[in-house]
């Protein structure tokens, strides 16, 4: 097949690779441009922090570009799923605590294994969250800090090779990760006039939720991967592949 890789730099070369494995013809487009921000130590002081928290891979990339990164070497880091926590531990970081893949039930393990009367815990995050992690731990009696450390900018436009790729009917399956991807996309599919094109698309989705935010277009073809997280989305594509006429 002909597949569109949505997701941001640098997740979407080593995704093109383990398509291209599979025997696939592999685009990319990455539909969100990641910004890294530095942690202001007037803000937010490290070597004060009890343990840090990471939902996402762009959240420890950010922590190991920091000025800061020194003092956050041996702190515990509570990571979202397996893609997090091994991009911690090849950054270097050895104190790695894998939770769960959903952010909200990442609490669960930290609640269990976190002292709540010891310093502040650091939530690394984005401009944007999808869910209240840190509000949640509050409730718990936590003390928690959130520094932003990245932000993420959608293209006004698709490239133009894109575009010529979709007119010609030379795309097969769009790979989307995020419900904010799917909204970028379907928002640049309308702007370029793209609507009939779909009609043989598939789109491979991370999640219902990623799905869902493609509820605007007209019978779009949408694969939902058994479980949110990427194995499950090549397996997803595998099977698409046996099952095509």
């Amino acid at each position: 097949m002909r597949l569109l890789v949505t997701r941001p730099e640098p997740d979407a070369l080593q995704l093109k690779a383990q398509l291209i494995g599979m025997g696939h013809e592999v685009l990319v487009e990455p539909l969100l441009r990641v910004e890294l921000i530095e942690i202001d130590p007037e803000d937010v002081d490290l070597r004060e922090a009890h343990a840090l928290i990471a939902t996402s891979r762009n959240a420890v990339r950010a922590l190991a570009r920091s000025q800061q990164a020194t003092s956050a070497a041996d702190l515990p880091i509570y990571a979202v799923g397996p893609g997090t926590a091994s991009s911690a531990r090849a950054l270097g970081y050895s104190n790695v605590i894998q939770g769960p893949r959903d952010a909200s039930a990442l609490v669960g393990t930290i609640a269990q294994r976190a002292d709540v009367n010891a310093g502040p815990l650091v939530y690394l995050g984005g401009e944007v969250k999808a869910g209240d992690v840190a509000g949640e731990l509050r409730r718990l009696g936590f003390h928690v800090q959130e520094p932003v450390v990245y932000r993420v900018v959608a293209p006004q436009r698709m490239s133009a090779p894109i575009v010529q790729r979709f007119e010609a009917g030379q795309i097969d399956g769009v790979l989307l990760m995020s419900p904010q991807t799917a909204r970028i996309y379907l928002r640049l599919i309308r702007l370029h006039g793209l609507d009939e094109q779909l009609s043989a698309v598939k789109h491979y989705c991370l999640s219902e939720n990623v799905a869902a935010a493609l509820g605007g277009v007209e019978a779009l073809r949408t694969v939902v991967a058994a479980y949110p997280n990427q194995p499950a989305l090549l397996a997803a594509i595998a099977r698409g592949v046996v099952n095509l006429p």
